[in-house]
């Protein structure tokens, strides 16, 4: 079992940058595929970015794709979640999400972190 801890949110206008990490702690971030999620006031949760177990493949919703970029260190047993070009549209919950697979995917995931709140302001 694997408890994600999410931190790096906040307020910031649009066009700016903001990075999120994702603290694992129990077995380490390596042993699962990773991803994060959004979900904005009145919507469904939605897909962002996952990376494979290893990190060489990675995965992007259309609508952040060029903008955000997933890594990972597995040093520090963390992931990150790097958004730049920030648009209003931005504004939501991000959650970190682990999947005992291999593969990078949308979903289904096993374990989720609480949440970071992002602003983004016009």
């Amino acid at each position: 079992q694997v408890q994600l801890v999410e931190s790096g949110g906040g307020l910031v206008q649009a066009g700016g940058s903001l990075r999120l990490s994702c603290a694992a702690s129990g077995r380490t971030s390596s042993s699962y595929a990773m991803g994060w999620f959004r979900q904005a006031p009145g919507k469904e949760r939605e897909f962002v970015a996952a990376f494979s177990r290893t990190g060489f493949s990675q995965l992007y919703a259309d609508s952040v794709k060029g903008r955000f970029t997933i890594s990972r260190d597995n040093s520090k047993n963390t992931v990150f979640l790097q958004m730049n070009s920030l648009k209003p549209d931005d504004t939501a919950v991000y959650y970190c999400a682990a999947r005992p697979k291999t593969t990078p995917s949308s979903g289904p995931y096993d374990y989720w972190g609480q949440g970071t709140q992002v602003t983004v302001s016009s």
